[in-house]
C-alpha cells in the first residue's frame, strides 16, 4: 500500500488528505490508485503530466483488438505526439472554440436533420442521436455524407466502439489479469473470449481501413472536398507519417461519436425527469430565435441557461466515469505518499463532479448552478479527462452537443410517456463500460406547435452555410 500521508497533509483548499482524496489496493501485484477529488487529479495527472501521461498495457483491447495504436490507448511516446499534433491543428485543444467554428455550418444542418427525423420516428431518438454525431463526424474526418436508413458505415464504426467499450471495462477478461492467456487458440474449450476478440480486431481494422481508404481515393481522384485527410494528404512523406493520419482520424470518430451519443441520450433523460428546466430553456430560446426559424450555433452567446444545461448534462452522469486509466513512468512523492512507477491511476470522476464540497445538491439536475455571480466549478475541468490525455475533440464534442440539444428544446416537448393514465417515470440508471450510456428508457416527444412542425420540416441548410 501507499504510505499514509505525513502529518500535517493537507489538500490546497485546506482538507485533510486522505482516503477520500487518494486510495489504492495492490491486485496481482499491480499497484492501483484511484484519485477521488478534482485536487490531487490535477496535482498530478495536469501538473505532472510528463510523469503521469502514459496508459496501462490492456492485453484484451490495447493488443489483441488493436486499440493500442489508437489515440485513447496508445502508449505515450512519438507516435501519440504525432498524431495527437494532427487533431490539435484541425480541431484545437481546450478552450480554442473557434477552431471548430469552420464546421459550424455542417453541425447545424446535421442537427437539423436530427429534428427531422425524430418527427418521422420519436420512439427511436437514441438512435437518431448516433446517427448525427456519426454524420458530423464522418464528414469531417472523411468527407462521407451518411445515407438516410441504415448507413453501412456508421453500422461498422458503431460495433468497433462496441467491442471497445467491453474490452476495456476494468475485470471484464481475464486475460487482461493473467496475460498468458492470450497465447490461448481460439479452438481450445472456455475460449470463446478470443473468437470474440478476433471479431472485435477485425471490425476495429475495418474501422479504421474502410472510412480511409474512402478519403484517400476521393482525394487522389481529385476532388475538392475538404476533411481531415484530405487537408492532411499533401503533407504525407512517409508510410509511417500516413499510417499516423489513418490512426488520427480513426481517433477522430471513435473518441467523438459515442462520447455525443452518451452525452446527448443523458440530455433526453433529464428532461423527461426535469419538466421545469426544459420550460425555462425553452422560454430563453423561443426569445432568441422568434417563431420564423430554428436555432444556429450563431445564438450561442445569447442563450447563457441553455449553455448552462449542457455543462449540467456532462456534469450530471459524466461520459465516461472512470476515465481511461494513466500510468507513472517514474517514482514519485506526493504529500507523503509513495507512488512507485508502473502504478495505475484512475481518476474518479463520476466522485469529483458529485462531490457535495462542490456541488450544492449534486445528484439533483440544476443548470442554474453554472449562472450567477458565484458559479459552481466547471465540469470540463474533469468529464474530458486530464492533462496530456485530455479528450483532443473536447471542444467538437461541446459544440455539437449544445446544437442538438437546443434544437431538440427548440422544436420538441419531452415528456414521460402515459400509459392507461398513469405517468411512467424512467429510472436514473447507466451501464456500466469505460463510456457509460443511460440505459434504455421511453419519453414522449411531440412537436411543440404546428408552426414548429413546418419549421422543422423545411429545407435544411447547405452544410457549409
Amino acid at each position: 500500500m501507499c504510505r499514509p500521508p505525513t502529518s500535517g497533509g493537507h489538500s490546497p483548499n485546506g482538507r485533510p488528505a486522505g482516503a477520500s482524496d487518494i486510495s489504492s489496493a495492490t491486485i496481482l501485484g499491480q499497484r492501483i490508485i484511484v484519485l477521488s477529488s478534482l485536487d490531487v487529479a490535477v496535482d498530478l495527472l495536469e501538473k505532472k503530466s510528463s510523469v503521469y501521461s502514459d496508459r496501462p498495457v490492456m492485453v484484451m483491447a490495447g493488443e489483441l483488438l488493436g486499440w493500442a495504436q489508437n489515440l485513447v490507448l496508445s502508449p505515450y511516446g512519438d507516435r501519440f505526439r504525432d498524431i495527437r499534433r494532427y487533431l490539435h491543428r484541425y480541431i484545437g485543444s481546450r478552450g480554442q472554440l473557434d477552431k471548430v467554428a469552420p464546421f459550424h455550418g455542417l453541425i447545424n444542418s446535421e442537427s437539423h436533420r436530427f429534428v427531422q427525423r425524430m418527427l418521422s420516428d420519436s420512439p427511436s431518438f437514441v438512435a437518431h442521436i448516433r446517427k448525427t454525431a456519426g454524420a458530423i463526424i464522418l464528414n469531417m474526418a472523411y468527407g462521407y455524407q451518411v445515407q438516410e436508413g441504415q448507413d453501412p458505415l456508421i453500422d461498422l464504426v458503431d460495433r468497433a466502439v462496441d467491442g471497445f467499450v467491453e474490452t476495456s471495462t476494468p475485470g471484464s477478461f481475464l486475460v487482461d489479469t493473467i496475460p498468458a492467456l492470450r497465447y490461448c487458440p481460439a479452438w481450445f474449450p472456455g475460449a470463446g473470449w478470443k473468437r470474440k476478440a478476433e471479431k472485435w480486431r477485425a471490425e476495429y481494422n475495418a474501422m479504421c481501413d474502410v472510412p480511409f481508404e474512402f478519403a484517400m481515393q476521393e482525394a487522389l481522384s481529385g476532388s475538392t472536398s475538404s476533411n481531415f485527410i484530405s487537408d492532411n494528404f499533401g503533407s504525407i512523406k512517409s508510410n509511417e507519417q500516413e499510417y499516423h493520419l489513418k490512426m488520427a482520424a480513426g481517433a477522430l470518430y471513435s473518441g467523438g461519436a459515442d462520447t455525443t451519443v452518451s452525452a446527448i441520450t443523458s440530455f433526453f433523460l433529464a428532461m423527461t425527469l426535469y419538466p421545469e428546466v426544459q420550460k425555462r430553456a425553452q422560454q430563453e430560446i423561443d426569445a432568441v430565435t422568434g417563431t420564423d426559424r430554428l436555432p444556429t450555433l450563431d445564438d450561442r452567446e445569447q442563450l447563457p441557461y441553455m449553455r448552462a444545461l449542457v455543462s449540467e448534462v456532462l456534469r450530471w452522469n459524466p461520459i465516461a466515469p472512470l476515465g481511461v486509466p494513466h500510468v507513472s513512468t517514474e517514482d514519485d512523492i506526493y504529500r507523503g505518499y509513495y507512488l512507485p512507477k508502473g502504478s495505475i491511476f484512475i481518476a474518479n470522476i463520476w466522485h469529483i463532479l458529485r462531490d457535495p464540497d462542490t456541488y450544492s445538491e449534486p445528484l439533483r439536475f440544476k443548470p442554474e448552478r453554472f449562472l450567477g455571480e458565484q458559479p459552481e466549478q466547471d465540469p470540463r475541468c474533469a468529464v474530458f479527462g486530464f492533462g496530456r490525455r485530455i479528450c483532443p475533440g473536447i471542444n467538437l464534442a461541446e459544440t455539437s452537443v449544445f446544437a442538438s440539444c437546443t434544437m431538440a428544446l427548440a422544436a420538441f416537448d419531452i415528456e414521460k410517456v402515459v400509459e392507461n393514465g398513469v405517468e411512467i417515470t424512467p429510472e436514473v440508471a447507466y451501464c456500466t463500460g469505460t463510456i457509460s450510456h443511460p440505459q434504455p428508457f421511453r419519453c414522449s416527444i411531440k412537436p411543440r406547435s404546428k408552426k414548429v412542425e413546418e419549421l422543422i420540416r423545411g429545407q435544411v441548410a447547405d452544410r457549409t452555410d
